[in-house]
């Protein structure tokens, strides 16, 4: 819970700054009349109207779980992320907008140089921001850290891009090329609000985190006990930074139910310790078959009926098989 209260914090404190940053870019278009800054200045809005919705989202995501939500809240998480990406989608469609308008009413621009001082402090703040917010976002699993760290990382690089195009402005007086900037900027704004957007859906829609899957799985069998016969139906899904898992594990027929609760648990706690972050575990016990012997390599089993020949290794594409594993799966 400290934890997660530290997150709201910093996303409120990135908030604050985030208005702050958007008052100082609309000052510098104001004064210079630049296109290129307009397009940083919108972005801001989004940077603002996105952070308010994540802060949201991190207060509702810390909510315990209730009788309406037994899974908690973290689902908002990627709402929160799919919000911020349409945003900047929608930023970059106006920035595009202005500079077409601009371009072809042969827009004049003032005071560059002060327009580039403004804009070069607000570029700066906003990349300690975002690589502040990303890191934490990845310590902590939250999509909406992390989507918004990306965020103001983009605003800030597009700002040292933008700064760079203003110079040759001031220096060549090609006034088109600040319209070319923004609609360049433009592009790239969208391209990164598309990404995030389709990160969000992808957790909405439950896709599998096939990476994260490998990696647990790895894990498990890294670690596995002789009595774990056999690993499947193995699914994962996402509820922010809460990770439900559900699988079958398939145990010697004569445990005691207590013994077998005590293999589970083993199981469960290996998880949980090392995975480095909250993980659900909802496994169903499955008894071995006569067939399983010849997978199992307990070597003191005193009900074996047929003698072990090869262990089959939990991979992501062994265990997410809706079936028990036996000798066919292997040499088939």
């Amino acid at each position: 819970m400290t934890a997660l209260k530290g997150n709201i914090r910093l996303q409120a404190l990135v908030l604050l700054a985030g208005v702050v940053l958007m008052v100082v870019k609309f000052l510098a278009w104001r004064l210079t009349h630049s296109n290129t800054i307009l397009s940083d200045a919108l972005e801001s809005i989004v940077n603002v109207v996105a952070g308010s919705f994540a802060l949201y989202s991190l207060v509702l995501a810390a909510k315990p779980r209730d009788r309406d939500h037994p899974y908690g809240h973290g689902k908002v998480e990627f709402i929160s992320a799919g919000i911020e990406g349409g945003l900047v989608v929608l930023a970059g469609l106006v920035i595009i907008w202005r500079a077409v308008q601009a371009l072809l009413s042969h827009q004049e621009l003032h005071d560059l140089d002060i327009g580039i001082l403004l804009a070069s402090v607000a570029g700066g703040l906003n990349l300690a921001m975002g690589l502040i917010l990303r890191r934490r976002g990845k310590q902590a699993h939250s999509i909406t850290m992390e989507a918004s760290g990306a965020h103001l990382l983009s605003d800030a690089w597009s700002t040292v891009a933008m700064i760079v195009g203003l110079v040759l402005i001031h220096f060549t007086g090609l006034l088109w090329l600040d319209q070319l900037f923004a609609i360049v900027f433009a592009c790239y704004i969208m391209f990164t609000g598309f990404r995030v957007f389709r990160r969000s859906v992808a957790g909405i829609m439950d896709e599998a985190d096939m990476g994260l899957a490998s990696s647990v799985i790895a894990l498990m069998e890294a670690n596995r006990h002789p009595q774990w016969v056999d690993l499947h139906n193995f699914r994962m899904i996402k509820y922010g930074a809460l990770l439900h898992i559900d699988c079958h594990v398939t145990l010697p027929w004569y445990y005691s139910l207590e013994k077998a609760h005590d293999e589970i648990s083993a199981m469960e706690h290996l998880v949980n310790e090392r995975i480095g972050r909250e993980v659900e575990l909802f496994i169903h016990m499955d008894p071995c078959l006569p067939s399983s012997c010849a997978i199992c390599s307990l070597a003191d089993c005193p009900e074996r009926k047929a003698p072990f020949k090869q262990r089959v290794p939990w991979t992501l594409e062994t265990v997410t098989v809706n079936a028990k594993h036996g000798l066919a799966s292997i040499e088939g």
